[in-house]
């Protein structure tokens, strides 16, 4: 499906704004309560030229541990957006449940995860960026130190061999080297 699309560099590069867009595209995938989460973050990675195996791994947020809260939040943020008042008196995480109130919920259900997962999206571009930017800071300072401390070495060993050659002129020896005798 996919095809020749795969083959884009960008898609596979580990860089600042490849890595945060992949961020961003994982983590509004994860919110979004569909089946085949992976393949559409797959999807939009190639459209939005993300790295694909960041913004796929992402969609993993959304497990079977922490699918149940981040439904209940998004349907509850989805009915505040809406102003509806939450229909969720006996709540059951069951097809039967899901099948019967699916009526009343996929509205603020599909509202409140498009809003969650846009916002956490932005949340982690924005983060990513901030961590990459630092860890760049972080080792041009490194570096930096690197070279100051090697050009301080360095000049230290000049003035070492300065010294040493100085010394080594004022303790040469001002006698006469012994001459040969004749017998």
């Amino acid at each position: 499906m996919l095809g020749r699309h795969l083959l884009d560099p960008a898609l596979w590069h580990l860089n600042r704004q490849s890595v945060s867009t992949a961020f961003a595209v994982g983590i509004f995938v994860a919110f979004l309560p569909i089946p085949a989460q992976m393949l559409v973050a797959a999807v939009l990675a190639v459209l939005v030229r993300s790295n694909l195996p960041i913004s796929v791994a992402l969609v993993w947020i959304s497990n079977p541990v922490t699918m149940g809260p981040m439904l209940l939040y998004s349907y509850r943020t989805g009915a505040w957006i809406l102003g509806e008042a939450p229909a969720m008196a006996a709540f059951d995480l069951s097809w039967e449940w899901m099948r019967a109130r699916l009526g009343q919920i996929w509205a603020p259900l599909l509202v409140g995860s498009v809003s969650l997962g846009l916002a956490a999206g932005a949340l982690a571009w924005a983060s990513m960026q901030i961590f990459w930017r630092w860890h760049v800071v972080q080792r041009w300072e490194r570096r930096r130190n690197v070279r100051r401390l090697r050009a301080i070495i360095a000049a230290q060993n000049v003035e070492n061999e300065k010294a040493a050659t100085d010394s080594d002129a004022d303790s040469t020896d001002t006698r006469e080297p012994p001459r040969d005798r004749v017998s």
